[in-house]
């Protein structure tokens, strides 16, 4: 038998009408991220303790109130060191009585998985919830603490006051409480690493430095370790910032927290280990890929983030010249052909292919890809993660797509000649097959195909299109200061604009005078002329002088379009693509 909804519940109990459960979701629409509970008892229409007594009844939770005494935790049991206050009011949640491994909590909001999952961490028991309303558990919660902290005060002060005494102190995290388990922190035990990792403040701090690199457009963060300090640097717009570290004692507790989430094996320091977590920030998810690996001075992790909120599928908010579009659709739209996107680690070309994608998505056609790893999951397409451990390779994944009936195959990274060849036949016998390459421009690549063994034959019919990319940071709309070039700017590097712009700087961009990234590019369209140049083995030089006389543009002359229409500098191009 189904779960009855909350809206119906209420209904039936007489406490609203379907009409004012209807208005409820109209204004809920508006208020992006409101939940239909808040949007209820804030309109009136129902009471805080009516409504979480139907979501207790839906979740078959018990119900508990302040004023019935249930909200009183059992004293002796050292509640308030096994939950700290700062977790249970940041979470809305009190710990009302232990018994062998199981915890009994009061919570006010059981569907905040993230919220359960770091206290089963924290306190190592199975826990049996009960619900209450927000009110009541503010009013539980402080009354419980401040009445454990007065006499723990008498006592010398309890070890949540000690840990509470960590203090940031003018942008540098420093502990004024030293503890001494963690002057030997490679001596650590597995169990003191698990304890110190679910720590109030430990939990804060992984917490914090998440979601401020999400808020800051981060895509990734590096946690490093060295003789007497601890690193931590974020990198946005490609680039490395450095930011104030915590105190360098906390580096295995932090790192072990990340484990701890990432499912990964925190008695494994000797060898590098892969993770994988997600983090929730209001209205959307957050995936976060681990990487560990042993230094001299510890374990150093970086964490990538996939934020596809903040990523837009879309050819055109790429940043490709109207003229690269038409060419990139109409090869898109081809019934076949092999596609290929090419350039180094770090130039977007997972974000290119995913647009490709979204670009010729229809719910008529089969879209197959195979991935090393799946980045950003997408509604409606077949994705499959490659496991070479078990066999599960880019070419064995290829030959069963080739038995799933596909219309489009997008392989992530073409590797090795039995991959290769498998794309080129998949694109001779019907099929659009997009995938990437690591070559340093678009002519490369079809020489880098015939070094990998696929023949000539092969590579000439089935090759449609060839971009290569990089990206170079965008000027801060809000800071960039215009600025008049010299005439030998304007004749070396072909300029056609007196006026262009420079970075400056200010609140908006964390003065770094720039903000966002967008794509420059070399988009080669494989007509006839290249298609014979290839049968006929012709030099890089050859390929090259063909594609640019058919319309491509280098990625310097694509950059410096860039700085002619405003969007970056002269120095981001310089630094990002050779002169051609």
């Amino acid at each position: 038998m189904s779960r009855l909804r909350i809206g119906e519940i209420l209904i039936k109990q007489g406490l609203m009408t379907e009409s004012q459960l209807q208005e409820a979701f109209e204004i809920q629409k508006k208020q992006k991220g409101s939940r239909i509970g808040e949007i209820l008892i804030q309109m009136g229409i129902v009471k805080e303790e009516d409504f979480t007594t139907a979501l207790g009844s839906q979740l078959a939770l018990p119900f508990a109130s302040y004023v019935s005494g249930l909200l009183k935790p059992k004293q002796g049991q050292n509640l308030e060191n096994l939950v700290s206050y700062d977790f249970a009011k940041r979470n809305l949640v009190l710990p009302l009585s232990k018994n062998m491994n199981s915890l009994t909590c009061a919570i006010f909001d059981p569907l905040d998985f993230f919220a359960i999952d770091n206290l089963k961490i924290l306190t190592g028991c199975e826990l049996n919830l009960v619900i209450a309303t927000k009110t009541d558990l503010s009013k539980a919660i402080d009354e419980f603490y401040v009445t454990n902290r007065e006499a723990g005060q008498k006592e010398g002060g309890s070890i949540l006051d000690q840990a509470l005494q960590k203090s940031y102190v003018d942008g540098e995290r420093t502990s004024k409480v030293e503890d001494k388990s963690t002057s030997t922190d490679s001596e650590l035990s597995i169990d003191r690493l698990i304890a110190k990792a679910g720590e109030a403040p430990v939990i804060k701090l992984v917490d914090l430095l998440i979601r401020q690199a999400i808020d800051e457009r981060a895509s990734d963060i590096h946690i490093e370790p060295f003789k007497d300090k601890l690193e931590i640097r974020y990198r946005i717009d490609g680039v490395l910032y450095q930011i104030p570290p915590p105190a360098a004692h906390l580096h295995l507790p932090i790192v072990s927290r990340i484990k701890i989430l990432a499912k990964m094996d925190i008695a494994e320091k000797r060898l590098p280990q892969d993770g994988g977590l997600s983090a929730r920030l209001e209205d959307r998810v957050v995936d976060l890929r681990v990487s560990t690996i042993p230094t001299v001075y510890g374990e150093k992790v970086v964490l990538r983030l996939l934020d596809k909120g903040a990523v837009k599928f879309e050819l055109a908010a790429l940043g490709y010249e109207s003229k690269q579009l038409d060419q990139i659709r109409k090869a898109l739209n081809s019934a076949y052909g092999l596609f290929i996107i090419t350039g180094p680690t770090g130039c977007g070309k997972s974000t290119t292919l995913y647009s490709c994608l979204n670009e010729v998505f229809d719910p008529s056609l089969n879209i197959l890809t195979c991935e090393d790893p799946v980045e950003y999951k997408l509604d409606g397409v077949n994705q499959v993660a490659v496991r070479p451990e078990i066999g599960l390779t880019f070419a064995s994944a290829l030959r069963s797509f080739l038995r799933q009936d596909p219309d489009i195959i997008m392989v992530g990274e073409v590797r090795d000649l039995e991959t290769a060849q498998i794309c080129v036949r998949a694109a001779l016998t019907g099929h659009l097959v997009l995938s990437s390459l690591h070559t340093n421009d678009a002519c490369s690549s079809l020489t880098r195909l015939i070094d990998i063994g696929v023949p000539h034959y092969l590579v000439t019919p089935s090759l449609t299109m060839v971009i290569s990319q990089r990206l170079a940071r965008k000027l801060c709309p809000n800071c960039k200061e215009p600025y008049e070039a010299n005439g030998l700017v304007l004749q070396d590097y072909k300029i056609k604009s007196d006026l262009i712009y420079r970075p400056k700087g200010c609140d908006e961009c964390n003065h770094t005078g720039y903000k966002g990234r967008v794509v420059i590019s070399e988009v080669m369209s494989v007509n006839d002329t290249i298609r014979a140049l290839i049968s006929k083995s012709a030099s890089y030089n050859e390929l090259k002088d063909a594609a640019r006389q058919n319309g491509m543009d280098t990625l310097f002359e694509s950059g410096m379009k860039k700085v002619e229409s405003g969007v970056t500098s002269v120095d981001e191009i310089l630094a990002v693509a050779a002169i051609q």
